[in-house]
């Protein structure tokens, strides 16, 4: 049994939370194989934020499309009791831990595939020992505890240097240069793993993300929710790459077939470099009302080129256009708003 066939993608916003979950979650082609072949149960740390729900169900469903009975396990604080309850009622395994408290790794699932997402994203200025206890001290637990297991680490697109908009993205091969303690911290994360790949013979890939986006948060909801406010946009940082949260949790997913020692990099994000003004027009334009600017468009960006990513995998399944449609209809239509304005302009690196 297969799961070869690329979901349908709705023209229109979906309507509810509920139907925005179920369509985050639809498998993309090969993602129960790639779980399946790792021949155990799959194991998410730091379940509970974002990104995690999604990659949780679909891990669920993609396993289930290829018949295998492999447990998804879900670990996280699960601060929400909702969530945790959502993903017992999709069939997922949910272990609540507090991956901070060193003394809790003993009690963590064993697993044939490991996906790492804990990290401290925002909120750094003046919290930066939080910060690097949650994206370096963290990491070198949760590597010490599974040895030898394939893990795909959440990474970001932050540990490469600003780049000319005439430049285009960094690639895999650019060296890092990263701007800013959280920056660094991510990178740090980035080392730890691959000191336990060369002396633990952990396969690991390395998984760059720059914006995963849905209609309830990211970039273009973060604009779109200014713009509902009457707030001007902030062109300062003036071009960003984003792609859809559930083509993102597929590709991730799907990455731990590359995972090796060394550790395999591999960039997410979608395929255009879109300039933050023209996002914010374009939802404007959709939500039926006018924007308007701040700010000096810089001559750099961080920015990130995927090319690897879609060679494997695939673009994205909801394009960007009908991505910014989305959200607009969102916005517009009164959903659950819980983007947080302009984060993706932080140039220290807080996304």
């Amino acid at each position: 049994m297969t799961t070869d066939v690329i979901p349908r993608i709705p023209a229109s916003a979906p309507a509810d939370e509920a139907a925005l979950d179920e369509l985050l979650s639809r498998p993309l082609p090969g993602v129960g194989e790639a779980l399946a072949a790792t021949g155990g149960d799959v194991v998410l740390l730091g379940a509970g934020g974002k990104i995690g729900p999604t990659m949780a169900r679909m891990a669920r469903r993609a396993l289930d499309g290829v018949g295998s009975s492999a447990k998804v396990i879900a670990v996280s604080r699960f601060s929400d009791a909702a969530v945790a309850d959502g993903l017992r009622e999709a069939g997922i395994e949910v272990q609540a831990a507090d991956l901070a408290d060193p003394g809790a790794y003993r009690a963590l699932p064993d697993a044939a595939a490991l996906f790492f997402l804990a990290a401290m994203k925002f909120g750094t200025t003046g919290a930066e020992h939080r910060t690097w206890w949650s994206n370096a001290a963290m990491p070198a637990l949760v590597a010490d505890r599974y040895r030898g297991v394939p893990s795909v680490v959440y990474s970001t697109g932050n540990v490469y240097p600003l780049t000319p908009l005439s430049h285009g993205g960094s690639v895999e091969t650019d060296p890092p240069a990263p701007l800013g303690e959280y920056a660094q911290s991510c990178l740090a994360r980035e080392r730890i793993f691959t000191h336990a790949a060369h002396t633990w013979d952990t396969p690991a890939t390395l998984f760059r993300l720059n914006y995963a986006c849905e209609l309830r948060y990211g970039v273009v909801a973060d604009i779109a929710v200014r713009i509902a406010a009457g707030e001007p946009v902030d062109v300062t940082m003036p071009a960003v790459n984003v792609a859809w949260q559930g083509d993102v949790a597929a590709w991730a997913l799907r990455s731990v077939e590359l995972a090796g020692v060394p550790p395999h990099v591999l960039n997410a994000t979608g395929p255009e470099t879109v300039s933050v003004r023209r996002l914010a027009t374009w939802l404007a334009e959709d939500m039926g009302t006018e924007v308007t600017f701040v700010g000096t468009e810089s001559d750099d960006a961080l920015l990130n080129d995927s090319a690897e990513c879609h060679e494997r995998y695939g673009y994205p399944t909801v394009p960007l256009r009908r991505l910014v449609r989305w959200v607009a209809e969102w916005v517009s239509g009164g959903g659950r708003q819980l983007g947080k304005a302009t984060k993706f302009q932080q140039r220290q690196g807080n996304f």
